[in-house]
């Protein structure tokens, strides 16, 4: 055999699987940036990849009608074929039927604004939100919201329940998309650490000035991290022993869920 077209045969299919890993790593970022869209300079930060390769992608992810260019703002957006594409899986996902009744009791009980939020590669995605009946209520996080895992409680929470060294991992990949929510590895690192040692995730500041959250991982039958639950409240309501009454509510329904997709 031509041992020049083996070698060429080899390194052909690690080129497309490269090509395809970098679009979809840019399509990550601009889902983060849902409606408004992404500035291409902001895609080239978070993803590390050249000014050129990033402006290649986007293009041809726009000849596909994958990704749209804002005219006014320039900005680059998730186009009008994904939400179409995904009408080919429109059944609610098994965890979104598990966690449904948990989510119910759980909101009656509290009163304060609760979030299931699933881990998708690097990034936290919300989607579900459950507003509860105290007159002041936390919104910081909306259904189809996507954050770097690590900004928030729940990714906080996710990152905690993984060995160490898969968490530190992603946490160096996101270092660079730190940058835009305040924060940094070493202060998402002492989190997860202070998580593991509480037995839940804990933001004393939240997203929101003036608010503090709670969040308690769920695991799949296999032992990995998949999503989160997550209480968020003024922190006048979360004083120490309230504190304690709402974690112990979502562990225990975190319990409830994993028997629930398990089963």
């Amino acid at each position: 055999m031509d041992r020049t077209r083996f070698a060429r045969n080899a390194i052909e299919p690690r080129q497309g699987a490269q090509a395809i890993r970098r679009a979809l790593a840019v399509l990550r970022i601009l889902a983060a940036g849902r409606e408004a869209g992404v500035p291409l300079a902001e895609v080239v930060q978070a993803t590390g990849l050249t000014r050129p390769t990033v402006h290649r992608i986007v293009h041809v992810l726009i000849e596909e009608g994958i990704v749209e260019r804002h005219e006014r703002t320039g900005r680059y957006a998730i186009g009008n074929q994904v939400p179409e594409l995904a009408l080919a899986r429109p059944r609610p996902t098994r965890l979104l039927i598990a966690a449904n009744p948990s989510l119910q009791r759980a909101s009656a009980e509290i009163g304060d604004t609760l979030f299931l939020t699933v881990r998708t590669g690097n990034d936290t995605l919300c989607i579900d939100r459950r507003i509860g009946i105290y007159p002041i209520q936390v919104l910081s996080i909306e259904v189809g919201a996507r954050r770097p895992l690590g900004v928030s409680s729940a990714g906080v929470a996710i990152l905690a329940a993984m060995p160490a060294p898969e968490a530190r991992k992603i946490v160096a990949a996101n270092e660079k998309r730190f940058e835009a929510y305040n924060t940094d590895v070493a202060t998402v690192i002492g989190e997860v650490t202070a998580a593991r040692r509480l037995g839940y995730g804990l933001r004393e500041i939240g997203l929101v000035q003036g608010t503090k959250s709670i969040s308690t991982w769920i695991k799949t039958p296999d032992g990995r991290p998949a999503a989160a639950i997550t209480v968020s409240a003024v922190r006048t309501r979360l004083g120490p022993r309230r504190e304690q009454e709402i974690a112990e509510i979502l562990l225990r329904e975190a319990k409830i869920i994993e028997q629930a997709i398990g089963g």
